[in-house]
């Protein structure tokens, strides 16, 4: 029998994005004659904070700011625009798209995310409506891509799992269309479908007028890849596979990883399980345990709104209860899993289904053209012969997926054409790196992240080699913020910007992503990070046992302490 609590309501005045929320009249607000005003590049902070939850972002690029305020001019405004990409999954005509649309309007560019999507950067406000249409034109979308709502939904990408990896894709696509909102707004102001008459009939049946109180994730992880970091999640679905076919999920709630610096009230949170449930009510579940959320979250201050303070707040076992009474049943006892990495695993393999998968390392998942490395003119040229699909991964690499035995020498020539590799080129640490999109085009950006990693790296490259550690596998990731876009809190090194040229570094993360990292040293620059790194690396490659991580190292001698819980993460270390 479920047992049924009370759950107490989080109390306070509601923030001004609730005001907007209420009163944008489901999500349409002015950006009809906002993006119609021919007098600025830009849009009013109401209609841009509307902009997120039809995928987009106003940026303007911070590299200008000094000389056109020195010209009286305004920001260099531009749009980031963000595509809804379930399971990370494109065809090959989809991807050629997708490369027209970054040439035509953006940067000539593509940012593959840590959510398995891609996004645009610099395309300007008289070509929002165009690219939108373009996008559609593929069956692509970026409702929901952003904003206070179910974002892009993560699914397992393992090559080796073929069969799994297809019907994964499929429930992150059902959850993802499911979750979705239901106001016209969206297919209105960008796709020119007819206009509701009567708004107030216009109903959200899961997400009310007001949506959530803060972004909502969800990951589904196949093991023993933990490609999806699935503890990251909100809610983070563990596949539980029986004679090579999947009969359900392992259920953990409350992950994230954003934080505010100085604030320690705020901190990164890993998911936590309450039990399994089988596959065919999944969809179900992820409804109920988001509209909890929904219900119980903390719509007054937005940095303590996000489901890990829920959980915290109410209790696990609580919120597990409550989840229950509207399930109408009880979660069964987890199943056995056990996960063994986060990241990818490069080059070719062959799938269950006998057909061929390339995966392709892509430093901080950017797609350009640089000399002797035409990255971006080689995927076009791929995309133009090829008869599978692309996958992104949840570490912006990219799989080119089910290549037929007699195409794949075809893609094979292209490979080698264009100087593409297979990562085994890089370090080890190189390829298990990851880096948000930072400055100059984030807004929230404290620091270099994208721009400076790879650097840093060629600097640490040269320490490792020096110790026999550079075919060694140690994750490190870097955000120009902390809001964790990078999941910077799960490297085994991870730096989160706090200043120009400064970072936080943390210590100490597991390499398939069940524990967080800690903080070891703050608001340091790249001269201290190398030195402190540097008698560290030396002690690791005398010291660590047979097949241990780094991270596990760092943890086992004492160099940090552990840390399975967000709010243990900020207490500092002394060293």
């Amino acid at each position: 029998m479920v047992e049924k609590i009370v759950l107490p309501p989080q109390e306070g005045k509601p923030s001004d994005v609730e005001e907007i929320k209420i009163e944008s009249n489901y999500l349409r607000g002015s950006l009809v004659e906002s993006m119609a005003d021919e007098t600025s590049a830009g849009i009013s902070d109401w209609d841009n904070r509307l902009m997120k939850f039809h995928g987009s972002y106003l940026q303007d690029d911070r590299d200008q700011r000094l000389e056109r305020e020195r010209k009286k001019l305004e920001p260099a405004y531009q749009f980031m625009v963000r595509v809804r990409m379930p399971g990370g999954v494109s065809t090959p005509q989809q991807w050629l798209k997708l490369d027209e649309i970054s040439e035509k309007y953006g940067n000539k560019t593509i940012k593959l995310t840590t959510r398995q999507t891609i996004q645009f950067h610099g395309i300007l406000k008289w070509n929002m409506k165009k690219q939108m249409q373009e996008l559609n034109s593929v069956l692509f979308d970026t409702y929901a891509a952003c904003g206070d709502v179910n974002r892009n939904v993560m699914s397992n990408s393992n090559p080796h799992q073929s069969q799994l990896h297809q019907e994964t894709f499929e429930l992150a696509a059902k959850i993802s269309e499911h979750l979705l909102p239901r106001s016209n707004a969206y297919y209105e102001i960008w796709l020119d479908k007819e206009k509701v008459v009567d708004t107030q009939e216009e109903q959200e049946p899961i997400y009310g007028e007001l949506y959530l109180p803060r972004k909502f994730k969800i990951g589904i992880a196949v093991p023993p890849t933990n490609d999806v970091d699935v503890f990251s999640q909100d809610i983070g679905l563990i596949a539980v596979v029986e004679n090579d076919e999947l009969i359900g999920f392992n259920v953990a709630i409350g992950g994230g990883m954003g934080m505010t610096h100085g604030d320690t009230a705020t901190y990164p949170q890993l998911g936590r399980l309450i039990g399994y449930v089988p596959k065919d009510d999944i969809v179900n579940v992820c409804e109920k345990i988001m509209t909890v959320q929904r219900d119980y979250g903390n719509r007054s201050v937005r940095k303590y709104a996000r489901f890990k303070y829920t959980v915290d707040r109410l209790g696990l076992d609580n919120v597990k209860k409550e989840i229950e009474k509207r399930l109408g049943y009880e979660f069964e006892e987890v199943r056995p899993y056990s996960f063994d990495h986060t990241g990818d695993r490069y080059g070719w393999v062959e799938g269950e289904n006998g057909k061929y998968h390339f995966t392709l390392f892509i430093q901080n998942g950017r797609i350009k053209d640089i000399e002797g490395y035409p990255l971006k003119t080689a995927l076009r040229e791929i995309a133009l012969i090829h008869k599978g699909e692309f996958r992104m991964t949840g570490n912006q690499n990219m799989i080119i997926a089910n290549v037929a035995p007699r195409a794949k020498k075809k893609i094979e020539e292209l490979i080698e054409k264009y100087n593409l590799t297979d990562g085994k080129n890089y370090s080890a640490l190189r390829r298990n790196s990851m880096a948000c999109v930072a400055l100059p085009t984030c807004g929230l950006a404290m620091a270099e992240s994208e721009r400076y990693l790879p650097s840093l790296i060629t600097k640490l490259e040269t320490i490792l080699e020096e110790n026999g550690l550079q075919e060694q596998d140690i994750t490190i990731r870097m955000t120009g913020c902390p809001n964790g876009c990078a999941r910077a809190a799960m490297g085994e090194i991870g730096f989160i910007g706090k200043g120009p040229g400064k970072y936080n570094m943390y210590l100490g993360a597991s390499h398939e992503g069940s524990r967080l990292n800690k903080i070891y040293k703050e608001n340091i620059g790249e001269e201290e990070i190398l030195a402190s790194l540097q008698p560290i690396f030396e002690r690791y490659a005398k010291e660590r046992l047979d097949g241990e991580y780094f991270g596990d190292f760092v943890t086992r001698v004492g160099i940090v302490e552990a840390v399975t819980d967000g709010r243990d993460f900020h207490n500092k270390v002394t060293v």
